[in-house]
């Protein structure tokens, strides 16, 4: 019950998300006090007996250092919230926390998928014709192309999972060409070239992110975060834009109705509340990362993204597609030596 808003915004998403999934359960952890209040005021009383209850005695805050929280912070909210996915009492959690202390607890307590070196950060990122996945935008800094290679395996999963259709894999670079990037991306290009298992795009350059040059991205988490939190800048100064536009101009204002549906249909378009929840792939369970300073809206959508991972398995079949890499490769290929020559 982690993030800005604390309680106050997660209890009133939670609800929302119960009222529009009916075989929907919920176990909150937090302080029970806070959570009780907010469950009172529900106007639904069958939504509040769809929610559990737990107590937790302690907050794990954005000050507090991840390698620590091990020792430090078995009694929080967020300890409690992954060892209920651990011991197959909920399947699947949500958090707005600190995201590294998460990290930590999560390998701790779920371990990794067998094949899997260590989880990503998977994002959803809109566009003008579809939305793509980007990965990993926070877990890992530093990637080789080893890593990148399996945050593609997972990310494709992912993406085919959710569409039901086979889906297209690039590699977030600098240029399109073939000798342009860091010897772990051509590294990485490699290994994916020759996966007959996934459908590699080739490199795609940040500004077709956006136009849907490829449903999955994949790159290093310092490339990812400051292109995720990148985005999300501009479409707070779009949003910003329009509106002050749709304020301001006199053909708006005689146009009536048919201006404002369409205006409200754009802003919802770029929302970033609407792309809220960035899946904690690799781990042998389903943790979503709320942001931290999700609206109640926000919230919702992150946990409407834990639902549809547990619904299609995400986990187990991320599983199964890279024990089948591995089954057919006799473990996952090295790539070629770089080529050092100028």
């Amino acid at each position: 019950m982690g993030g800005e808003g604390g309680a106050a915004l997660t209890v009133p998403a939670a609800l929302k998300a119960l009222q529009d999934t009916p075989d929907l359960h919920l176990t909150l952890v937090g302080d029970p006090r806070q959570i009780e209040t907010l469950l009172a005021d529900c106007l639904v009383p069958d939504l509040a007996s769809r929610c559990q209850v737990l107590a937790a005695g302690s907050s794990i805050s954005d000050e507090d250092l991840p390698r620590n929280v091990l020792r430090s912070a078995r009694d929080s909210s967020m300890f409690k919230a992954v060892e209920l996915v651990q011991s197959g009492d909920v399947q699947a959690m949500v958090s707005a926390g600190n995201t590294g202390a998460l990290l930590m607890i999560g390998r701790h307590l779920l371990k990794t998928i067998e094949g899997i070196s260590k989880p990503a950060i998977v994002a959803t990122i809109p566009g003008s014709q579809k939305q793509c996945y980007l990965l990993d935008v926070g877990a890992n800094p530093e990637a080789d192309s080893q890593l990148l290679f399996q945050f593609a395996v997972m990310g494709s999963v992912l993406s085919e999972s959710l569409s039901g259709q086979r889906c297209s894999v690039g590699l977030l670079n600098i240029g399109s060409e073939q000798f342009k990037g860091t010897d772990e991306v051509r590294q990485a290009a490699e290994l994916m070239e020759r996966c007959q298992a996934l459908n590699y795009a080739g490199f795609i350059e940040a500004n077709a992110l956006f136009e849907g040059a490829a449903d999955v991205v994949v790159c290093d988490g310092f490339v990812g975060n400051v292109t995720i939190k990148s985005s999300a800048g501009v479409a707070h100064v779009l949003q910003d834009l329009l509106e002050h536009e749709f304020e301001q101009s006199l053909m708006t204002k005689l146009s009536g109705q048919f201006s404002s549906s369409l205006f409200n249909r754009l802003v919802n378009r770029i929302n970033p509340q609407r792309f809220n929840g960035a899946s904690l792939l690799g781990l042998q369970g389903s943790v979503v990362k709320s942001h931290g300073n999700a609206t109640e809206e926000g919230f919702y959508y992150a946990i409407q993204q834990a639902v549809r991972e547990v619904e299609q398995q995400v986990p187990q079949l991320i599983g199964q597609k890279v024990a089948a890499i591995i089954a057919a490769n006799q473990g996952i290929p090295e790539p070629a030596a770089p080529d050092t020559a100028k």
